[in-house]
């Protein structure tokens, strides 16, 4: 009796084992590990852009208690600064960080995905990818090229730039040669000057050196890092040029199909706090490196005279509408109309919400 009681026992702990061992099955299968490669456009680390890709992967990896690894590469690292798009495209590296008006020749519409002049400040581009039709477009945009994207930081309204000489009409932009992308390039080009695309990292030398006469960048915090104090006189704002310019994450579209549906929900919600932080980041720091730049180091803080920027303006909407006629694949006549259909309707708002605010602030 008691070797068939241990018989019994023995059968009901394998078979007690076995279930556990199958209920376990799927749940070893959800375990399943990725390690991915982010390159970006930013040197290694570079303040608030680089530490935003530094951020968004350790957040990919807490929330997914360690299944997914992101190793993120500085610009020049593993590829070229901006060879980013084509590395995550061909598949050679699963993500890029970058910012969507750096291949302009690539996919014209591209631009408005980052920054209009003379457009949408970081709060209304925002609402426009979360609220209205603007991720939607991005999407349709990038599948074309096998590519998936997250808005992923914005640097808010940007300083007009750093001047190696005044700026005090229209006909100081004549012969000019500045380090400006996207459609900021267009614009100036317009009014007589030469756009100049390179990366972040060569920027100070080509100013140093002459390269350049003047460039654009971020704001007050990213240029105090930068030293472009050391080589140019005159910091001009508005950032009419970017007003609020969006940061990117893309993705393969092949490997974003691979994962399972928790991790595509894990990385949109930490590209999404990217989006946050990085804005916060800026606008938290901004007024007090601009301080330190007027009054450690004597920069000529200066405000682009009305007529420049009505004639910068006028400008814009000749270069926009330029680029929507040459785009025959239509799609860049989609996106601006949409935009503008949004930015119109916003803006409507916020003459009697932000707008009205700041008067009353001024008071």
């Amino acid at each position: 009796m008691k070797r068939r009681d241990f018989i019994k026992k023995v059968g009901v702990g394998v078979a007690a084992a076995t279930a556990a061992t199958a209920a376990k099955a799927p749940y070893v299968i959800a375990k399943k590990k990725y390690f991915w490669k982010m390159v970006t456009t930013w040197p290694p680390h570079f303040p608030v852009l680089g530490e935003g890709a530094d951020k968004f992967a350790k957040w990919v990896e807490e929330l997914s208690d360690g299944r997914m690894k992101i190793q993120v590469y500085g610009g020049g690292e593993l590829v070229p600064a901006l060879g980013v798009f084509d590395a995550v495209r061909s598949g050679n590296v699963e993500m890029g960080h970058s910012a969507s008006y750096y291949w302009a020749g690539k996919a014209p519409a591209a631009q408005f995905f980052a920054a209009v002049p003379f457009g949408m400040n970081a709060q209304e581009v925002n609402a426009w990818f979360y609220g209205g039709n603007g991720w939607k477009l991005w999407k349709e945009l990038y599948a074309s090229f096998g590519l998936v994207p997250f808005p992923a930081g914005n640097t808010g309204v940007q300083m007009g730039g750093w001047f190696n000489k005044k700026i005090n009409s229209i006909d100081d932009y004549k012969g000019l040669k500045m380090r400006i992308p996207g459609l900021g390039g267009k614009v100036i080009a317009k009014a007589g000057a030469t756009a100049v695309l390179v990366a972040g990292g060569e920027i100070y030398t080509n100013l140093e050196r002459g390269v350049i006469d003047a460039t654009e960048w971020v704001g007050p915090y990213h240029d105090y890092l930068m030293g472009f104090y050391k080589a140019a006189k005159y910091y001009y704002y508005p950032g009419w040029h970017e007003p609020g310019t969006v940061l990117e994450i893309m993705i393969n579209k092949k490997a974003w199909d691979k994962l399972p549906k928790d991790l595509q929900a894990i990385i949109t919600t930490a590209a999404a706090r990217s989006n946050i932080w990085m804005l916060s980041e800026f606008e938290a720091k901004n007024e007090y490196y601009l301080e330190k730049l007027v009054k450690e180091h004597h920069v000529q803080l200066l405000k682009f005279p009305d007529d420049v920027l009505k004639s910068l303006k006028k400008h814009a909407k000749e270069a926009i509408e330029e680029l929507v006629e040459k785009d025959k694949t239509g799609f860049s006549k989609k996106v601006y109309t949409d935009y503008m259909k949004f930015f119109n309707q916003i803006e409507k708002w916020h003459k009697i919400s932000e707008n009205a605010y700041a008067h009353a602030l001024s008071l």
